[in-house]
């Protein structure tokens, strides 16, 4: 597909940005992108089963002030083609495959929870295509409990289902007033695009991206020590699916990493927190 439609009507915000597809090789993957032209692109990577109506509003908003933003979708998830993969190292190769189709030759990542493994991933397989990091939510190969989301998950979604509540209202946000609060603002804002919204995903997709989760958990830890440019890490504090303890061994393992822990937050900390985080991500990846 030609990407020129890229450059035909900017949106001024997230909510009203094109749905685009660019086939790399035979797949066509979708994504959205914001903000001004040139300069060194943001690429967001999302989350277990996230679709491009996934990325919080304000977060994407926010970067797309002073970035060129671009949110993509994984293979087989939402209107992108082909097969989800079952692997992280899968996800990366398609990610890098895309930001070169695209025609990037240096981005910087942001990755939330599935998207901060395969940030990571990219980081350490094409270390000349990434700038700067951004990692969320998230851990690192063979991290605590890493393996055991799908076993914290399932309880949680099935309440959703029983409570008819988004399962996010218990995944990514305590359970405190101020969790809940924050859940329902996420929630609300994710429903702000009225026209053009992605598929959701497919029960197939789903799983196999769980079990990519799973291996990710399991297997041996990767060399962190080699990401030697700046890192930027956050979370929350009683983040259940992807416990905080990790957030804290990245910072350890990567040199010079910065680390953000906010308060009665959980997985969705930077949701939950997007007028403070925003403003950090900003000057990062403006330092």
């Amino acid at each position: 597909m030609n990407t020129s439609i890229r450059y035909l009507r900017p949106a001024t915000c997230y909510a009203e940005a094109p749905n685009l597809w660019i086939n790399v090789g035979e797949t066509a993957f979708a994504y959205r992108d914001l903000g001004p032209q040139g300069g060194v692109p943001v690429v967001l990577l999302n989350h277990w089963g996230a679709v491009l109506d996934n990325f919080d509003p304000r977060i994407v908003d926010g970067l797309a002030t002073k970035h060129h933003v671009i949110a993509t979708n994984y293979r087989g998830i939402g209107t992108s083609g082909g097969t989800a993969p079952l692997t992280i190292a899968e996800m990366a190769h398609d990610a890098i495959a895309l930001i070169r189709t695209l025609g990037f030759q240096k981005v910087d990542l942001l990755g939330f929870s599935l998207g901060g493994f395969v940030a990571q991933d990219i980081t350490l397989k094409a270390p000349d295509l990434v700038r700067k990091l951004i990692l969320t939510g998230t851990g690192p190969a063979g991290g605590k409990g890493i393996k055991q989301v799908g076993a914290v998950s399932w309880p949680l979604i099935i309440k959703g289902l029983l409570t008819l509540r988004d399962p996010k209202t218990y995944l990514f946000f305590t359970s405190t007033a101020n969790g809940r609060q924050a859940a329902k603002a996420f929630l609300d804002r994710l429903k702000e695009r009225k026209a053009g919204r992605d598929k959701g995903p497919t029960p197939r997709a789903f799983l196999r991206q769980l079990k990519a989760i799973k291996a990710w958990g399991q297997q041996a830890p990767q060399d962190l020590g080699r990401i030697d440019i700046p890192v930027l890490i956050a979370n929350g504090d009683n983040d259940i699916m992807v416990p905080t303890v990790n957030s804290t061994d990245m910072a350890r393992r990567i040199p010079g990493a910065q680390l953000v822990i906010y308060d009665d937050a959980g997985h969705g900390g930077i949701f939950q927190n997007h007028a403070d985080f925003v403003p950090k991500a900003l000057s990062f990846l403006g330092a």
